[in-house]
């Protein structure tokens, strides 16, 4: 069998200090090319968010903005605000600074590149003495002129989705039927559509429940959310990407032995342009597939002459694809309101025959339920026989 090799190690232990961060997201919080942005608002085991950046939206709250209670994280129009936010409490009441360490870019454009503007408040930030953490395919410390300026400021550049060198990169080697737990894939009708937040809230339900429960993370927002377990699917070579899924799949279980692993999907397995829903199947093998979707969207979130599938074709294609099952629905509500997804839930269950909840609009204990309804052992263990 092929050695085995860990997954990307985490930038800062989750537990230990925090740094205190500014997300830039210029024209897109809240929005679908704001997703990581609005993830690592939504949910930070690595940093303190203490702003967003977005002049958009500026003098907003970013919970509000995402649609959520109010989180204490103001929206503002600048670098130079967030400065300013980050020696404040956030009811405005001056206090001693709470020094600013870290920029995170919250941008996913389809490209994966920068504009020229995104540029220029990246090296006002690197010139200002912050760190960056960028999850773009451009990678920043390639980049001589941002090398250059973060070396005269002494500040760093993190790349997430860099992938390591070809020589550690680990091939597919049937490990994964080792992995003596559930598994559960967290797939979708398409990218953009809550994929990485659905797998959150359920890995935190199902851990509240005392069911322990590990996520693996497929992209750059989950690893600079602070996944321990992860990898960047869409930036590993084709012939690695299921090994090295699989590598963390079984770092994980190795680890910490957990009651149930949650992956989270990328994609989706019909979308024309993507194919890491293909990765997650093959490299995961996983027992069920909880499948995220849109009702109200109509195309592709990026590919607008692309109608948008079915809940019912996607959720065939994929027990098509793998020896798996779906065993529930997560609906992403937007442009909905609660009584169009109720009704969009009571549809879905009626025609696929599986529970359909919104991960966000409804409690958590849906999940727990739409788990265990699918695998009663996880809270009705069969007993062990008498010694």
């Amino acid at each position: 069998m092929h050695s085995f090799s860990p997954p990307v190690p985490a930038l800062v232990t989750p537990g230990t200090h925090r740094p205190a961060a500014v997300i830039y997201c210029e024209g897109n919080f809240g929005r679908i090319d704001g997703k990581t942005a609005n993830g690592l608002v939504r949910s930070s085991e690595r940093y303190r968010i203490v702003a967003v950046i977005d002049s958009t939206c500026a003098q907003s709250d970013a919970g509000e903005v995402l649609g959520a209670e109010a989180a204490g994280i103001p929206v503002v129009a600048s670098l130079d605000e967030a400065f300013t936010v980050a020696g404040r409490h956030p009811g405005g009441v001056a206090s001693a600074p709470d020094k600013l360490e870290v920029l995170l870019f919250g941008l996913a454009p389809l490209s994966g590149l920068m504009s020229a503007d995104d540029r220029d408040v990246i090296l006002d930030a690197i010139h200002s003495g912050l760190d960056i953490v960028s999850g773009l395919h451009e990678f920043l410390s390639d980049d001589p002129e941002m090398a250059a300026a973060a070396t005269l400021s002494g500040t760093a550049l993190t790349d997430v989705r860099r992938p390591r060198a070809t020589k550690d990169l680990r091939m597919f080697d049937g490990s994964i039927d080792e992995v003596d737990c559930v598994r559960i894939a967290v797939l979708g009708t398409d990218g953009a559509i809550g994929k990485r937040t659905t797998s959150t809230i359920l890995t935190a339900a199902l851990n509240a429940a005392g069911i322990h429960t590990v996520m693996i993370g497929t992209g750059q927002t989950g690893m600079m959310q602070g996944a321990a377990y992860a990898v960047a699917l869409d930036a590993i070579p084709a012939q690695f990407g299921v090994g090295e899924l699989e590598g963390a799949v079984v770092a994980a279980w190795e680890a910490e032995h957990p009651a149930v692993i949650v992956i989270e999907g990328q994609g989706a397995l019909s979308h024309p342009a993507y194919l890491s829903s293909t990765v997650v199947l093959r490299a995961s093998r996983p027992h069920g597939v909880i499948m995220q979707h849109a009702p109200a969207r109509r195309f592709l979130s990026d590919y607008p002459e692309v109608p948008m599938p079915t809940a019912q074709s996607e959720a065939a294609l994929i027990e098509t694809f793998a020896t798996t099952r779906v065993i529930g629905i997560t609906i992403n509500h937007e442009d909905m309101t609660m009584a169009e997804v109720e009704a969009a839930a009571i549809v879905t269950e009626a025609v696929l025959g599986i529970p359909s909840v919104d991960a966000l609009w409804h409690e958590p204990q849906a999940l727990v339920d739409m788990v265990t309804g699918a695998f009663p052992r996880l809270v009705d263990p069969v007993p062990t026989a008498a010694a």
